[in-house]
């Protein structure tokens, strides 16, 4: 067993209840010095441990004895023949296969802590549930000791229940297994997609409070992430927090200058970056402050106390940033309810990890490669009569990485590092343009405009003329290229193709 933690005085309550105790290796050697009366394995199967352990278990007196039907006097008649003896229950913690990954061990180690064994055993167990106990996790020895002290016996709901967590604990350590040597050897899609994973928390509801949830994270997810930040301050976590967060995160994360994000039911409402955290924050809230209302912020940088009396002024649901200042905590936990997380790592694009994206459907799962749109600007194609200027240039880019993280159809208008107007999530663009020319205002003469996908009209241009605009960056590809080119050189606009979509669905 790797994880011994009780397992010394669940066996001694065992065998108080005159339950007879067989062991292997170290957990024998531990139980015989607590003074317990406990058999080796091998005096059951006849044969020493061998192969440096890898063969201890695998024997017909262990599974006979652990998969003999009790209520089939065949299955009886057979083992007492064959003088096979009956294991009522099976405790098993696997070989800490994870714990080995994540210490970084060569792969030879990580091979050897492949358990063959143990999930043996616990599948055999767990297919025989109505007569066997299988036990997998120390905490469930209470549960257990408890039944058996007030009836002698174990029902068949918890029988199921223990047969249940059993077969969850084997699929997500044979996941582990297969994401490990798949990411080791393979590439492309697997043919069946394991997904490891381990809970961190119960969550209070789901997008709605007549929905129940949970949240989940890969063990092996490297750089940083929300589901391996640490909550400091707050309320618990909803559903909807995390969304929010992870998606301000990923903004965040394309950026290596100072950098605040104000994210609001999964899409931008603000994004700067500047010299400093502070100044970030101020403009990326002033983008759109009404719709900011119960937000959730990035930032990229250490929260010092400056920006946290900053953030205080506002009704904001969570924030999360690589640190925070003492006097900045301080300052923000004076609000209850705000969720204040804490990366312990930086936020910077050095820090991500490239990972499949997953989309959960009706009966089945959509699998994607994440997405790297760092551009070259050297390699940009200028469409349009007039080319855009140095600093048109900059804006562009810092635009292009704005559109790919805004609900499709985006069209964005950015001013040097500063978002000034976002158009996220409708049905067609012109409708996009038109909304991030509203909510920006005047701020929007003299800015630049991003699309995440080509205009199929040229009321997308014109609208963004209306705005002031002075250059565009877009995919192209469009039957209407043309024509959309002819309406930016009529409005004496820049425009570059970037012949690659960032659109997000």
């Amino acid at each position: 067993m790797s994880d011994k933690e009780g397992i010394a005085e669940f066996a001694k309550a065992l065998s108080e209840m005159n339950v007879e105790l067989i062991s292997t290796g170290g957990t024998y050697k531990m139980l015989k010095d607590s003074g317990l009366d406990v058999k080796e394995v091998s005096q059951i199967t006849g044969f020493p441990e061998m192969l440096d352990g890898r063969v201890k278990t695998l024997h017909p007196n262990v599974h006979a004895g652990i998969l003999a039907k009790r209520d089939d006097q065949d299955h009886m008649n057979k083992i007492k023949e064959m003088n096979i003896g009956k294991i009522d229950m099976v405790v098993v913690n696997l070989y800490p296969f994870k714990e080995t990954v994540l210490s970084k061990a060569s792969l030879d180690d990580i091979v050897e802590n492949i358990d063959i064994g143990g999930p043996s055993m616990i599948r055999a167990a767990a297919k025989n549930y109505g007569h066997v106990a299988v036990i997998t996790h120390p905490g469930q020895y209470n549960d257990v000791l408890e039944q058996l002290r007030e009836n002698g016996s174990l029902d068949v709901t918890l029988l199921s229940r223990l047969m249940a967590e059993a077969f969850v604990m084997t699929a997500n350590y044979d996941a582990m297994i297969a994401s490990v040597m798949h990411r080791q050897f393979c590439h492309g899609f697997p043919d069946s997609l394991p997904m490891p994973s381990e809970k961190v928390m119960d969550l209070r509801y789901g997008e709605n409070p007549n929905q129940k949830a949970a949240f989940y994270r890969d063990p092996f997810t490297s750089g940083t992430t929300v589901a391996r930040s640490e909550q400091l301050h707050g309320k618990e976590l909803s559903f909807n927090n995390i969304l929010d967060l992870d998606k301000s995160l990923d903004i965040a994360m394309d950026f290596e200058r100072p950098t605040a994000v104000v994210m609001k039911h999964t899409n931008p409402c603000g994004l700067a970056s500047a010299d400093n955290i502070y100044d970030a924050f101020v403009t990326s809230y002033a983008v759109d402050p009404l719709s900011a209302y119960g937000c959730v912020i990035c930032l990229n940088r250490i929260c010092d106390v400056r920006t946290a009396e900053e953030i205080a002024k506002y009704f904001v649901e969570a924030v999360i940033a690589p640190d925070f200042e003492g006097g900045a905590l301080e300052t923000l936990t004076k609000k209850k309810n705000i969720r204040l997380l804490r990366t312990n790592s930086p936020i910077s694009p050095s820090e991500r990890r490239r990972e499949n994206k997953i989309k959960k459907i009706y009966g089945g799962l959509l699998v994607q490669t994440d997405e790297d749109i760092v551009i070259d600007t050297t390699t940009l194609k200028v469409v349009t009569k007039r080319a855009p200027s140095e600093d048109e240039l900059k804006a562009l880019g810092f635009a292009w990485k704005l559109a790919k993280h805004v609900t499709s159809n985006a069209v964005v208008y950015v001013k040097e590092e500063r978002a000034v107007g976002i158009g996220a999530g409708q049905m067609s663009r012109v409708d996009s343009a038109m909304i991030a020319r509203v909510k920006g205002g005047d701020g929007t003469k003299g800015s630049v405009m991003a699309s995440d996908a080509f205009f199929p009209f040229r009321d997308g241009v014109d609208e963004a003329a209306k705005a002031g605009v002075t250059a565009i960056i877009q995919p192209g590809g469009s039957i209407r290229d043309q024509e959309v080119i002819d309406a930016a050189d009529e409005h004496n606009m820049a425009m570059i193709f970037t012949g690659c979509r960032v659109f997000r669905h």
